[in-house]
Parts: C-alpha cells; structure tokens; sequence
C-alpha cells in the first residue's frame, strides 16, 4: 500500500505506555471461553477466535515482543492512515444520503484494557465496543496474522481495521443493536446472525478497499494480501486448523469462502447498500 506520508486519524487514543505486555505463553484456556461468550453477548467482534493457537481454546500468547521497534512504529502509522481513510469514505456516503457520520476512536493497547464492554484481551484479536464506540487494537496481532495465520502484508492488517470500522457502521446505522436484541431474544439464531454481521462488516471491509483503489492506494499484490486475510480468518479455516474438524453450526464469523466472497462484492461495488447480509 502507498500509504507512508499519506493524512492519519486524530481520533486516537494510544494506551500502550500504559498497558501490560503478555509474554511467556499465558494461557487463556477456560477464561479465554468466557471472554468470546461476552463478547458475542455484547455485540463485540472476536475475529473468529483469531489469536488461539492450534490447541484451540487452549491458549495463546502475544506476540508483541516480536515486534521490532521499526515495525511497530510503522504499524502505528498504517493505523492511523487507515482510519482516516475510513474516516473519509464514511463521511463521504453519510453525508451523500443526508446523515452525518461520526467516526470511532482507536485505541492501541498492550496486552489487557479497560473497556465499556468488559476487560479486552490482545487474546481477542482487534474487536469493536459499541457500549464505547471505539475499536481496539494490538499492533502485536500483526505477528499473529504472520506467523499463525499465514496472512501478513499492509493491506492484511488495513482489512483488519476496515472490517472493525465496519462494525461501527453498523452500530451507526442501528444495525447491530438491533441485531443483538434478535440474539438476546432468539438464542437460537443468535450464530447465524452472527455471521451475517460479520459477513455485512467485511463488505463494508470492501467499500473501504473500493476508495483505496480509487484513489491509487493499492500497489499489485495488495488485493491477494487482503483476499488472504478474508480467508485466513473463516471459522471453517480456524476450527479446521485447531481441532482437525469443522462445525458449521457453531460458525459465527462466516466459512473463509462467505468472507472472501462478501470482501469482493464492497470491492467490486464501492456500494454499501450491496452489503445487505440479511
């Protein structure tokens, strides 16, 4: 991505200095369960188990501390690129359709943070508080995409944020909170509507790479980068990589197909009324 020396976000709110630094293969084990039952109560996105090794839910570790200092400083400024950009395309379709949009904080972290939604955990993977409006982030999730799920690249991790900045859209729109009562109410069909929000977030994942093409962002070989990560974090990909075998009915992220298939069509489009998942 063309994104060094490009505007970056001040809606940023940057806890590192304060936060823990996990090391030392820290379990999250049945603690780890609980935190992604929490967080699908409260609307949060957990990234489909993103960050749990191949134990499954048996634990995982942070990878902060293979981070050079020149990658995270680097990572912390794609960050912020990306969010203005967000920023941008949002404000741009609001404003179009009569509305205004106003735009989440990020907030980068180390470890554990406080959030209105319950204690966050770089064990979650980037995720979305609606209680708050803001998208949390470890920078150190970057090595997991690299080195546990085989997706790296500038344009994996922007997709990342576009997909959480999704969320707030749909929190925005009125579509998340509406969807979380159904769940509350239908526990039933609360997986499946699960994954057509996820789905719906990648699309508007989508729309942001449709105004990043452009506007000449993308250099050959960033869409494959964005394609794989859509992929590498399907549920069927995931459960197949930790436990050898897969469970449709407990999927609530979407299969690495569903994902990739509704990235394309916000890409294609640039159409966030093309992204009706329900």
């Amino acid at each position: 991505m063309r994104w060094q020396g490009r505007e970056q976000s001040s809606n940023v709110e940057d806890r590192r200095a304060s936060g823990s630094r996990i090391s030392g293969g820290k379990k999250t084990g049945v603690l780890g369960f609980i935190i992604l039952l929490v967080g699908a109560y409260y609307g949060i996105d957990l990234s489909g188990l993103v960050g749990m090794d191949t134990a499954g839910l048996g634990g995982t570790t942070s990878s902060s501390a293979k981070l050079s200092a020149q990658e995270e400083q680097s990572l912390n400024e794609l960050s912020r690129v990306v969010l203005r950009d967000t920023e941008k395309t949002w404000q741009h379709y609001f404003s179009k359709n009569g509305q205004k949009y106003v735009a989440p904080t990020m907030v980068l972290y180390y470890g554990a943070t406080a959030t209105a939604c319950g204690t966050g955990q770089s064990a979650m993977g980037p995720f979305y508080c609606p209680n708050d409006q803001k998208v949390y982030l470890d920078l150190s999730f970057y090595a997991d995409m690299k080195n546990q799920l085989g997706a790296a690249g500038d344009t994996a991790f922007a997709y990342v944020i576009a997909h959480e900045v999704g969320h707030h859209v749909q929190n925005v729109l009125g579509i998340l909170p509406k969807i979380n009562r159904v769940q509350q109410q239908n526990p039933s069909q609360a997986n499946a509507l699960s994954v057509k929000l996820e789905l719906q977030a990648d699309c508007f994942a989508g729309v942001w790479g449709y105004q990043a093409a452009q506007n000449n962002l993308l250099e050959t070989g960033d869409l494959e980068e964005a394609f794989a990560a859509a992929e590498a974090v399907g549920d069927d990909r995931l459960q197949k990589r930790s436990q050898g075998y897969v469970v449709p009915d407990s999927f609530t992220h979407g299969t690495s197909a569903q994902r990739l298939q509704w990235f394309q069509r916000g890409l294609k489009t640039g159409d966030p009324s093309q992204c009706n998942t329900f």
